[in-house]
């Protein structure tokens, strides 16, 4: 009988507001990405899930593993974007004050108006350990971040830790597309269930 996999103790249940950061540059050259550069990126992604509908991504980091969030790589994209990509991300996970932090994975999630994410939980144990941060980049008013049913609105240029363990979903019931960059978070030296395994 396998053991269920007991998540994060440090993670939030809910949301949980980081406080905001400066996505100037970063915010211009996403929007400025082609969309033959999206179409390509997305169709090349390591996250195919069935929850995730016509949501395009540009994954620049992923896990070697759904089973294990601590061994990662950098994909082909990680090299031209870290240098805008880190400073949000640093900035973002500030308040969590880890002497040394990593980014199992790191990408851009694109939602087209009438969009949604169906509701479901990142069930895969990779995603049990890592904080799952939000840094909405172009949004507006009708776009709804629900977490077991209750609807949260994410601002543009605010980081948000998001439960992943709890059912959530995403609605874009506005006229212009939804972008966030989104990537987890965790603190190298804190110890984890996986230690005594």
């Amino acid at each position: 009988m396998q053991h269920a996999i007991p998540p994060n103790p440090r993670k939030t249940t809910t949301l949980r507001r980081l406080g905001n950061v400066d996505i100037a540059a970063l915010r211009a050259a996403v929007l400025a990405i082609p969309e033959a550069t999206w179409d390509a990126e997305n169709a090349v992604k390591p996250n195919r899930f069935e929850a995730l509908d016509r949501t395009r991504h540009i994954v620049f980091r992923f896990v070697d593993s759904t089973r294990d969030w601590r061994g990662s790589h950098d994909r082909p994209a990680w090299a031209q974007w870290r240098e805008l990509l880190l400073p949000v991300m640093e900035a973002a996970t500030r308040p969590y004050g880890y002497a040394r932090g990593a980014y199992p994975r790191v990408m851009l999630a694109r939602m087209a108006p009438g969009g949604v994410i169906q509701p479901h939980r990142d069930a895969n144990p990779a995603a049990k350990w890592p904080h799952k941060v939000h840094v909405p980049l172009l949004t507006n008013d009708r776009v709804t971040f629900f977490i077991d049913g209750v609807g949260h609105h994410l601002a543009e240029g605010e980081s948000v830790e998001v439960s992943n363990m709890a059912v959530h979903a995403v609605e874009n019931a506005g006229d212009t597309d939804r972008i966030h960059l989104i990537f987890e978070y965790y603190d190298p030296d804190q110890p984890s269930w996986l230690s005594a395994a």
